[in-house]
């Protein structure tokens, strides 16, 4: 049905606990009653006690994480109690409370987070993080508490209303548009100024700012010289950890979509500069790192045991007669297990590390597939683009001028293909599509807080393949290796896809590969380069994906069909198999419960039938001509029945060309059988 298109990513909810409601199953809390806690937790946050409304807010931030709790909470109005507490006059209770409504949004979804700005949670946040830059801002401390650690509670505060904030945004455009009218880009890019100081909380805004940053030209007009400068300097960080890696990777995103206002003389710099970032971030093998940090944590835990043990039985002694013993003061001797911070869980550094690298390379190569979906492509519109090294300084007195002439948005042009191969982009998203270091992945199936890492892993692998279907789909075969590269690009998905006996059932994987599959096959069809699936591996992708619950998945196989099919039609030998193929898209086309899938396998009919002598044969013996014609009014009632209400206005577009089409098809089939049969 015409050349799919690659769908843009949008950037996933914060979750700051894996998936909620997998949790809460896993918990076994997922039935539970929850209107008695949550009545008795809503009441104790009006209490006159600072302490009590403290451990209400963090009681209420972990039900939230219980699926039925959010209903309970929503009954309850538990938004507007909250509200409220985040300008409480205690700095701890702002904390939990904006750690609260931090997972009411992450674990609600796109519903709750609208509910949420219906009930004006706008209001209080946006107060909140006013305050908050005010009080960074200010040289009076607090009397009561040191100087750096009212600050930290600050910006401790800053970051949990950011994540809220990045929430809400993700999922209500009028909570856009009040970040829009409330000014809070000046606020949130006084916070990203501190990345230096406090990198979670840079991390935390560019996350934010990447959101309200795509198709929101209201707000690119508020970005003036000094704000693009603050990007800049985030961007250009020459701290390597994987946390900067992260924030440098998030930044590069939001520069991207500012692409609208950039001053046309820096328009080269910066695809330069981002580009550099995103191929030195999936320079990194991830696998190896995963074992690298998980090794640094299992060394530092066994060091602190140990050092622990040593100061316990160096207290447990009684050697009071000995002089150096006896001059120490009584209360020193107090064991380490009585200090509060002795008794939380030990630091995730290496976790955190490791997720902060694999988000990273996640998130990069969701800016490549947004960069090839770019709409409107002009190639004059770019000056000639340079891979060396220079665009490290590529905003150096750029910013200065943006009251002149802007061009219209980037696109990927010619420039930006060779840009793109320059930086070896398509050789790491390659070798970003191998499975998962197998070493990494067991480590981390055995260590219940590393196990999320194994998802994560085979996300990138995922969106490696999507970020392959758009570079085929886009990149000249020159900028893709020539045609041997293809081949053994092809070589490479096959063994992927039949190396994996039960890819049937990872849905995402099979959407991800058929749809690479479908946008490479259909390019070595088009410059006439010889396919590399044998028609055995073909029939068995296609009978495993047709029975998928996942309509892409459906649609990709018949595709995939029609083009290999319609390669087989011009060679000798090949009846039996088109025999085959045209039965399995008969069977598609007319029983499919999905019209798009129905009509994309009656366009791989098409493609298939159109042509040769090997193609007429096996249409007669399959008898096409007398199927397609009873087909041909139940395919019209159904578009007619059904497609307004399930289908959107494209789509109806598509299948009624698809019926059009049909008739044709049924019209050049009659003579096709006229001629052969008499």
């Amino acid at each position: 049905m015409g050349k799919s298109r690659t769908k843009r990513f949008k950037r996933p909810q914060f979750s700051p606990t894996g998936d909620c409601q997998a949790e809460a199953a896993a918990n076994g809390t997922e039935g539970e009653e929850d209107d008695g806690p949550a009545a008795e937790l809503l009441e104790k946050l009006q209490h006159p006690s600072a302490e009590v409304r403290e451990c209400a807010c963090a009681g209420l931030a972990r039900l939230v994480q219980q699926r039925p709790a959010l209903l309970g909470l929503a009954r309850r109005d538990a938004v507007r109690r909250l509200g409220p507490l985040l300008l409480d006059p205690s700095l701890a209770v702002r904390e939990t409370a904006a750690g609260a409504l931090r997972n009411l949004s992450a674990c609600g979804g796109f519903e709750v987070c609208d509910d949420m700005v219906t009930k004006d949670i706008m209001t209080p946040l946006v107060a909140l993080l006013k305050e908050c830059s005010a009080g960074l801002d200010s040289n009076e401390m607090s009397p009561q508490e040191k100087k750096d650690q009212n600050r930290n509670s600050i910006e401790n505060i800053a970051n949990e209303a950011m994540n809220v904030l990045w929430n809400i945004c993700e999922c209500s455009s009028r909570a856009v548009s009040i970040f829009n009218k409330e000014g809070c880009l000046e606020i949130v890019l006084k916070y990203l100024s501190r990345f230096s100081t406090n990198v979670d909380l840079a991390i935390s805004v560019a996350y934010c700012l990447q959101t309200v940053t795509e198709d929101n030209p209201e707000l690119l007009n508020s970005f003036t010289a000094p704000a693009l400068h603050v990007l800049e300097s985030a961007m250009l960080s020459p701290v390597s950890s994987m946390d900067y890696i992260l924030l440098k990777t998030l930044v590069a995103g939001t520069v991207w979509n500012l692409k609208d206002i950039i001053p046309s003389k820096s328009q080269a710099e910066i695809i330069n500069a981002i580009l550099k970032i995103l191929s030195e971030v999936l320079e990194v093998d991830p696998g190896e790192i995963v074992i690298q940090m998980k090794e640094a944590e299992t060394q530092r835990l066994k060091a602190a045991a140990e050092t622990e043990e040593i100061r316990e039985n160096a207290n447990g002694d009684n050697l009071i007669e000995d002089d150096e013993m006896e001059e120490v003061p009584h209360k020193r001797k107090v064991r380490r297990k009585t200090f509060i911070s002795d008794l939380l869980p030990p630091t995730d550094k290496e976790l955190r590390e490791a997720m902060a690298l694999l988000t990273a390379q996640q998130t990069a190569l969701e800016i490549i597939v947004n960069m090839c979906c770019s709409e409107d492509p002009s190639d004059d519109e770019w000056e000639e683009l340079s891979s060396s090294d220079e665009s490290d300084a590529f905003m150096e007195n750029s910013f200065s001028e943006c009251g002149g002439q802007l061009l219209s948005p980037l696109c990927l042009s010619h420039e930006v293909h060779t840009a793109f191969t320059n930086y070896l982009i398509p050789k790491k998203i390659f070798e970003k599509t191998a499975f998962p270091n197998s070493i990494a992945v067991d480590l981390c199936s055995r260590s219940p807080t590393w196990k999320s890492l194994v998802r994560k892993m085979n996300t990138i692998q995922c969106r490696a393949l999507v970020c392959l279907q758009s570079l085929v789909s886009l990149l000249d075969v020159d900028h893709l290796g020539g045609a041997a590269a293809l081949q053994t690009l092809a070589q490479h998905l096959s063994q992927l896809l039949f190396s994996q006996p039960d890819f049937a059932k990872h849905v995402d994987f099979l959407e991800a590969i058929s749809s690479a599959l479908r946008a490479l096959l259909q390019t070595m069809a088009s410059k006439n380069i010889s396919q590399c699936m044998t028609p055995d591996q073909l029939m068995t992708l296609c009978t495993a994906g047709i029975h998928s619950s996942n309509t892409g998945v459906r649609v990709n196989v018949v595709s995939i069909l029609g083009i290999t099919g319609s390669v087989l039609a011009k060679e000798d030998g090949t009846l039996e198999t088109l025999k085959t193929i045209g039965c399995f898209l008969l069977e598609v086309a007319t029983k499919d419960p999905s019209l798009v899938v129905a009509g994309e396998a009656l366009d791989a009919l098409f493609d298939v039938f159109a042509d040769g002598k090997e193609a007429e044969r096996a249409s007669i013996q399959i008898k096409l001509l007398s199927a397609l014609k009873e087909f041909q009014p139940v395919f019209k009632t159904k578009i007619r029945k059904e497609g307004r209400g399930k289908y959107s206005p494209d789509q109806l577009c598509v299948l009624d060309n698809v019926k059009m089409n049909l008739r044709r098809f049924v019209a050049y089939q009659e003579t096709v059988e006229k001629r052969l049969t008499t």
